[in-house]
Order: structure tokens, then C-alpha cells, then sequence
């Protein structure tokens, strides 16, 4: 699928840019605001034409394959929607985490939405307000519905979103899964492995729980990672046991690494990157369409793709403002 597929960067404060010759030449989508924040691109898992962003200000879609995107006159609007996340049995089940805290739901494919239970404490450290980073849905069963904040733990459903329970650490004490010593919620992501596995990245270690979150185990990963600091985490789309972590050197650092798993994240690999990143690598964009066909970014502005599953990268030539979203979908 060489070139043939539309990149989307998410970036704060210019908006979405796009591409539909594998990163050669860019423009900026219609329709948005050009200094909109954009923190997620999601695309539909069945439709690549549909694109849900979420932006300071509400929830956007995207009809045209992330050509023009128009915001979606809803409970969300107004408000900043940093997650997004559709049910891949049912795409039109789509959940949306929000700053401050909470979790919403759509059952229509995104023109009506409603709050969810899930509770979120008004304040946390460092970022003040609790602010739901990622957000996954169990692809082996997807009543398993999860929802990780920056700074205020875990939140599973069992049934599809209805209620839900803090597990590991939070402002709120987690009920299940203690052994989650860490509130600060980077990234969450489900292997479709035997038993399903469920990934969440902090700054300092990657958590595995293989029963829903009733028990979490860390994953050691300090002694292999040359980066300490952790961001994005992401499963490949054909292979369970593959698993990406996007790193660096803090939070506000001066340069990222890019890690690699093939067996469930019990041993890793750096991979490549053709530059030093100029700040820690951040988050991923994948796609069912073409499995080995993924990108990845620096927190300021560089973007990496590989057509090779990561065994080799390219920079893009042309660099962004600070970036917090990627996607990809086939023209």
C-alpha cells in the first residue's frame, strides 16, 4: 500500500494536517478551526471514509477519509475530548474520554451521546484535572470496556459501559487490582491473546493484568528500556503478542526511543529511528488495512513511518507543532 493512504497529524493549536502521498506534501483539513487542539484521531474499524477527532472544544467527524471534519452538536461540545475508542464488534458503540474526567458513550455511530457512570476525582497532581488519556474496548469480548487518566487510574466495565470500578492506584482508591501502584495513566491497550491481556503504560514501568484487572503485574521494563519515561503503548493489528512503547527521557525531555516486543512485552527490542528524536516519542497510528504499515512521533512535531512493522523507519520531511494524535487510513 505504498503511499496510497491518507496521514492524519493531530497537533495543538494548528489543527488536523493531512497527506495522501505518505507524508510528501501536506495541507490542513476542512472544516476545523486551524488553531483547534486535536488530542485523538480514531478511525471507524470498517469504514475508512468516518474519522472521530477529539478536540479542545467537542468531538469532530469525518465522512471524506479526514478531508473535511465537522464537529458533532452533542453533549461533548465544549468540552476537551482527549480519547476516543469504537466497539469492534459493534462500530456503532463508540466511547469518548474526557478533561475533566469522564466517559462517554454513542450507540448510533456518534450523533447522540450520553455520560457514563464512571467516576473521576475533581483534581489531580500535576495536571490538575483528571484527563482520560486512552481508552480500549476488549476485542475477545466487548463488554470489557477501559479507561485510563492522566492523573487518576483505571476504570473497567464489565458490561459494556453501564458501571464501572477503579482499579490499581487513584485519587479515588481503586476497589480491585492493587498491585496498579501507579495513577498516572499513559496508555492502555488489549491483546487479543488466550487469555486476553490488557497493557497500561505509567512514566516508569508497564502493567499486564490477565484477568480483567483483578490482578496487575509489572513487566520489569526499566531493566531493558534505555529511556525511562513511557507514553503510548500499542498492540499490532495481525499479531497479539506484538507490542510497540513509545519512550524518553521525562516528560518535557530532549530526546525518545522507540520499543518492540514479539512475546507480550517479556523481553524488547529499540528499533531504528533514522534521527535522534528532538523530544520522547509519543503515540502510534495502525490500521487493520495494511498490519506493518504504522506511524509514530516525536512530542514536538517529527513524524516516523515504517512499512516493514518497525524494522525500519523514515522521518517525514516536513515537522509540526507539539503533536498528541496520528492516524492512517487507505485512500
Amino acid at each position: 500500500m505504498s503511499k496510497n493512504y491518507m496521514t492524519m497529524v493531530g497537533t495543538v493549536g494548528t489543527g488536523i494536517w493531512i497527506s495522501g502521498d505518505g507524508g510528501e506534501s501536506w495541507s490542513r483539513c476542512k472544516g476545523m478551526w486551524n488553531e483547534t487542539q486535536v488530542f485523538a484521531l480514531t478511525p471507524h474499524p470498517q469504514n475508512p471514509k468516518v474519522i472521530f477527532a477529539g478536540a479542545h472544544d467537542g468531538i469532530y467527524r469525518s465522512d471524506d477519509g479526514g478531508g473535511t471534519f465537522e464537529p458533532v452538536a452533542s453533549p461533548l461540545s465544549g468540552k476537551a475530548i482527549w480519547s476516543i475508542a469504537f466497539d469492534p464488534v459493534q462500530p456503532d458503540t463508540i466511547f469518548a474520554g474526557s478533561r475533566p474526567g469522564a466517559v462517554f458513550r454513542s450507540r448510533d455511530g456518534g450523533q447522540k451521546w450520553e455520560q457514563l457512570s464512571a467516576q473521576f476525582a475533581p483534581e489531580c497532581p500535576n495536571v490538575r484535572f483528571p484527563r482520560v488519556l486512552s481508552m480500549a474496548v476488549d476485542p475477545t469480548d466487548h463488554q470489557v470496556v477501559w479507561a485510563g487518566a492522566e492523573v487518576d487510574g483505571v476504570r473497567r466495565s464489565l458490561d459494556g459501559g453501564q458501571t464501572w470500578e477503579t482499579t490499581g492506584a487513584a485519587v479515588t482508591p481503586g476497589t480491585i487490582g492493587r498491585q496498579l501502584n501507579d495513577p498516572d495513566i499513559h496508555g492502555i491497550a488489549v491483546s487479543g491473546t488466550s487469555p486476553s491481556t490488557v497493557f497500561v503504560s505509567t512514566p516508569r514501568e508497564v502493567f499486564a493484568s490477565t484477568d480483567r484487572g483483578e490482578s496487575w503485574q509489572p513487566l520489569g521494563v526499566q531493566k531493558f528500556f534505555p529511556l525511562r519515561y513511557c507514553r503510548g503503548i500499542a498492540v499490532k493489528a495481525d499479531d497479539p503478542n506484538v507490542l510497540f512503547v513509545a519512550n524518553g527521557d521525562a516528560a518535557s525531555g530532549e530526546t525518545g526511543s522507540l520499543q518492540r516486543s514479539k512475546d507480550r512485552g517479556q523481553s524488547w527490542q529499540t528499533l531504528p529511528l533514522p534521527v535522534v528524536p528532538n523530544t520522547p516519542i509519543w503515540t502510534f497510528a495502525m490500521n487493520s488495512a495494511d498490519p506493518d504499515l504504522m506511524l509514530t512521533c516525536s512530542h514536538y512535531g517529527q513524524v516516523f513511518v515504517s512499512e516493514d512493522a518497525g524494522d525500519s523507519w523514515r522521518k517525514v520531511k516536513r515537522e509540526f507543532s507539539e503533536i498528541r494524535a496520528l492516524a492512517w487510513v487507505p485512500n
